[in-house]
């Protein structure tokens, strides 16, 4: 199987840790890894490092291969401009169908954590085998929820059409992103929903072929790009073309118009979490709603429910905090409420172009 890792957001809402020079998914938010290297770190045991490739953008290229050394560096694709998730998934798509057309291949993200490691590897191997099996099919590996979630994309599944070494794939049903507060809390006591990672499994060639089904001039744009793969021309061609292709999510293009009896669902407690918010990696790391998270030098009194991040060599103190998060790097101190999160990606937003661009 080949799996293809995505490294290339920005990652606003882990602002001031994350930047545009050094995003979230290439810094030491969780131990001394980054969760490039620790998304990396959690497949190793079972697949070969030949079989991973990370999609980014191109400025961040030389951070992927400093921090995976032992990568084929032909195996990192980096984009010469960011169109969204659409045209990066399609074009990894593409350059897969060109050498591995029917091999399952995974579509992964760097910015996330998953504490059951094992599972996850023995769901991927699961999906892929019956991939192999159904070549025309998209398994979603889903997280089976904690919470009534309204920050994250919802799975809807029916009934169980296979069940593979004890674990059962269902018929996919819907997709909803970001629900209201009543709808989520009706999807985590219905039993037949999930959080959806934007995990899942399939052939290059079923994949590329909804592209060519669904996206026919997106389609086009990206064969010119991937007809050049392993060429001389290939970077030419990448950077003449690619920056015009249509910007469009891959929900939008591909998930939307999706037939349902393509697609089937495994949602397991393989113990994710989405990081990159700070809110979610408190969620991520708390043993109780009640505990503080922190890192570095930090003294804390009579604080509670909050993430107290110190990057610096300074001392952070914070008294009759409750329900806070606090990040200090060498430049920025950001103190908020947790449910402030959303304002950080519109205030990131509003620096650019003014004098505190070299912020963002």
């Amino acid at each position: 199987m080949k799996i293809v890792v995505f490294a290339g957001g920005q990652g606003t809402r882990l602002w001031p840790l994350s930047r545009k020079k050094s995003p979230k998914q290439f810094e030491k938010i969780v131990g001394e890894k980054s969760t490039l290297q620790l998304a990396v770190d959690r497949l190793l045991p079972d697949f070969s490092i030949n079989d991973i490739y990370i999609a980014t953008s191109e400025p961040y290229v030389p951070i992927v291969l400093e921090q995976l050394p032992t990568i084929d560096p032909h195996h990192v694709i980096g984009e010469p401009s960011m169109r969204d998730v659409g045209p990066a998934v399609g074009l990894m798509a593409g350059i897969l169908n060109r050498e591995f057309s029917d091999e399952p291949m995974a579509i992964l993200w760097s910015d996330h954590l998953v504490k059951n490691e094992v599972l996850f590897r023995r769901l991927l191997f699961i999906a892929a085998g019956f991939v192999q099996q159904h070549p025309k099919k998209i398994v979603f590996i889903a997280q089976k929820p904690r919470f009534p979630s309204e920050n994250l994309g919802w799975i809807e599944y029916g009934k169980v059409v296979s069940v593979e070494d004890g674990v059962s794939l269902h018929q996919l049903m819907n997709f909803q992103y970001r629900p209201d507060k009543n709808t989520a809390g009706e999807y985590y006591k219905s039993g037949k929903h999930a959080w959806n990672l934007g995990y899942f499994v399939t052939t290059p060639s079923f994949l590329w072929g909804l592209y060519q089904q669904y996206e026919p001039n997106l389609h086009a744009d990206l064969s010119r790009i991937v007809h050049a793969w392993q060429t001389a021309e290939f970077q030419d061609v990448f950077h003449s073309i690619y920056p015009k292709v249509e910007k469009i999510h891959f929900d939008n293009a591909i998930l939307e118009k999706l037939s349902t009896a393509d697609g089937l669902v495994i949602s397991e407690n393989i113990e994710w979490s989405d990081i990159g918010a700070w809110e979610a990696l408190k969620e991520a790391l708390q043993e109780t709603q009640e505990q503080n998270v922190t890192r570095g030098k930090v003294l804390l009194t009579d604080t509670r429910d909050s993430l107290v991040y110190n990057f610096t060599d300074q001392m952070v103190v914070t008294i009759d905090l409750d329900d806070f998060l606090v990040v200090n790097t060498s430049d920025v101190v950001m103190v908020c409420k947790k449910s402030s999160v959303p304002k950080i990606k519109k205030l990131v937003e509003s620096l650019s172009g003014t004098e505190y661009d070299k912020l963002t």
